[in-house]
């Protein structure tokens, strides 16, 4: 079997916001439920990377920032057929890369179970976790759906 290469974009245009929405709202444990419209708002107001197997979009990833001292990485997923061939790591480390993002003082991200990936791209845990508070909404996009 022949492994076609993946190829990585910042082109918001090629993003398959069908393909987001449907693993962020229904396979993703951080956000169970999320509506269309919040997906499509955090796209258009983040720095996002799709990564394509020729024409279909395999992966996702974005970050929120301000381009200038901070940035939240969100949303790292891969579609389960194309795991395992790295494409995690190349999205997480191009955007990383990307020009608008060099130099800030802080990127933060949390994660249940993938640690080990981050980690291997200079991530680590918070030096100072007691500095670090939240509000903590988990039940927000069952609410906003059940208001419809």
């Amino acid at each position: 079997m022949t492994v076609v290469a993946t190829a990585l974009s910042f082109d918001p245009e090629r993003l398959d916001l069908d393909l987001i929405h449907r693993f962020l709202s229904t396979q993703a444990y951080w956000s169970s439920g999320i509506p269309r419209a919040v997906v499509e708002r955090s796209v258009a107001n983040s720095l996002c990377i799709g990564a394509y197997r020729e024409t279909a979009e395999v992966g996702f990833a974005r970050l929120v920032t301000d381009r200038a001292t901070f940035a939240y990485l969100a949303d790292v997923f891969v579609v389960a057929a194309e795991r395992g061939h790295g494409i995690a790591t190349r999205m997480v480390r191009a955007l990383l890369a990307h020009h608008d993002v060099q130099g800030l003082r802080l990127v933060l991200l949390f994660t249940a179970d993938a640690h080990a990936l981050y980690e291997g791209l200079g991530f680590r845990t918070l030096a100072r976790p007691e500095r670090g508070m939240e509000i903590l909404r988990p039940d927000v996009y069952r609410s906003t759906a059940d208001s419809r």
